[in-house]
């Protein structure tokens, strides 16, 4: 039975859930064994992107022992966008 941890942060609190799956579990099944949808309501199952130590996987992954599933929340910005606007406004105070 594989042993995996679940995780997911929000800015000010981070969750971190240990689950033991069957063999041949998924990252979706991680998920719905770790409860964390019911805790984050702001997580919607249909759109949620995973991955496992730091690499997007899809939802149909199939997990190993000790692997940690990640739960990614969706940016706020792109972050090319957002540096563009920085360097730009930097370079008018100068």
């Amino acid at each position: 039975m594989p042993r995996c941890e679940v995780v997911y942060a929000r800015p000010e609190q981070q969750f971190v859930v240990g689950v033991e799956l069957p063999a041949g579990a998924t990252a979706r099944d991680a998920l719905q064994a770790s409860h964390l949808l019911e805790t984050c309501t702001e997580i919607d199952p249909a759109s949620v992107v995973l991955g496992v130590f730091g690499k997007q996987v899809a939802a149909d992954h199939v997990l190993r022992d000790g692997d940690r599933v990640e739960i990614y929340r969706p940016l706020k910005a792109d972050p090319r966008i957002a540096r563009r606007a920085r360097a730009k406004s930097q370079g008018r105070r100068r």
